[in-house]
């Protein structure tokens, strides 16, 4: 797993379309931020792909019911990306499709919790904790083959100003 925390909606962005434009699908792609940062950087953003997809799953509550256990349990079952109102995240990609797998139980450390139960070391997560409470956008990616991991991981950090990249 390649993980990295982006600061800003000009180096999510960026950063979120390299992995598209190298072929990698939503699918396959795990993004975490704060639904504040949702709503201020993308709720108004028709242009966003990024936006376009954070927006998806803000009826998911509403639709599926008010319980933490039936908002992850209908993720699984429509495949969209999760808006944790408890915690005030947004989650898509297999991150989504695994707390949905764990349930309601698999938030109850909250944010640090997730990060950590997403594989992040504790030390990092702390870091990627802190970067999303001020804004920022963690991307992930299980990359294909060590040539993208190399491509992704100097890409990231000279082109699209991506900091504490784990991999």
């Amino acid at each position: 797993m390649l993980t990295g925390l982006f600061n800003d909606k000009e180096s999510s962005e960026s950063a979120y379309r390299s992995l598209r434009d190298r072929g990698y699908s939503d699918e396959e792609i795990n993004v975490i931020m704060s639904d504040d940062t949702r709503k201020k950087n993308y709720a108004t953003d028709p242009n966003s792909e990024l936006g376009s997809k954070a927006a998806e799953g803000t009826g998911v509550g509403g639709a599926i019911g008010g319980t933490l256990g039936a908002i992850i349990g209908g993720v699984a079952a429509i495949g969209t990306n999760l808006v944790l109102p408890g915690i005030g995240l947004v989650v898509w990609g297999p991150l989504a499709a695994a707390l949905a797998g764990a349930g309601a139980g698999g938030l109850t450390g909250g944010l640090l919790g997730a990060l950590i139960g997403w594989g992040i070391p504790e030390d990092r997560a702390k870091l990627y904790e802190k970067g999303i409470q001020e804004g920022g956008t963690v991307i992930g990616v299980t990359p294909r083959s060590t040539g993208d991991a190399d491509y992704f991981e100097n890409e990231w950090k000279t082109n699209h100003r991506g900091q504490h990249i784990y991999r």
